[in-house]
């Protein structure tokens, strides 16, 4: 916890890049998903996973997938502590190797402030990297008051109608994410996306629709 809490007063929760503020992302030319995939039924062997794709293009640039032994234990709201290892060793290599292809943002398959002490694995990453970061989810973290009761299901009903997002605000008045079911998703499933770090809320909602081909953003589906 200390440690969460040392790290997570670096978060910037706000656009930090001048593409960021366009509106259309001009200037915005890499685009990095990461994700860690456990095989089934061991949870000590997973595939460390970097992709890196051109923006608005969405082709694939780079990719390093390699096996790891996960050897720290999970618990629950420690996640980051088993994974982001990891991850920061692919961006690291990717630096070191093509450091031309560093993306300028990264999306992570987790939470960021969607979390219940505000550093989820998006912001985690994020403060070590010190890359612009999103959460992308596919589930809600019940936090905060936060709960997929039938309140929560008629939203998303109603999103995928009208092709739009609300905003999750917890029982402490803050919006900590955002439930999107846009156009692109064409699914009943929506995405619980979350600030990571050197990103705002608006910009991370954005950026993840307009990776969309299909359900999970391109990036993270690669």
């Amino acid at each position: 916890r200390s440690e969460q809490a040392r790290l997570g007063a670096g978060v910037v929760e706000e656009d930090t890049e001048e593409w960021q503020r366009d509106p259309g992302f001009a200037g915005l030319e890499r685009v990095g998903g990461v994700d860690l995939s456990y095989i089934k039924g061991d949870d000590s062997s997973a595939c460390a996973s970097l992709v890196v794709l051109s923006y608005p293009a969405l082709e694939v640039l780079y990719e390093d997938c390699r096996m790891v032994t996960v050897s720290a234990p999970y618990v629950a709201g420690f996640l980051a502590f088993r994974e982001v290892p990891f991850l920061v060793e692919a961006v690291q290599r990717l630096q070191q190797e093509e450091p031309r292809l560093r993306p300028q943002v990264l999306l992570v398959d987790g939470n960021g402030l969607l979390h219940p002490r505000g550093f989820g694995v998006a912001c985690h990453l994020g403060v070590l990297t010190d890359l612009p970061c999103i959460g992308v989810a596919k589930n809600l973290l019940q936090v905060d008051g936060l709960v997929r009761d039938e309140l929560h299901r008629e939203q998303i009903r109603s999103l995928q109608r009208e092709g739009d997002t609300f905003p999750l605000t917890g029982t402490s008045g803050r919006a900590l994410g955002m439930v999107s079911c846009g156009d692109n998703n064409n699914s009943s499933k929506p995405l619980y996306i979350s600030v990571g770090h050197r990103v705002c809320l608006e910009t991370a909602v954005r950026l993840v629709k307009s990776c969309c081909r299909y359900r999970i953003p391109e990036p993270i589906r690669q």
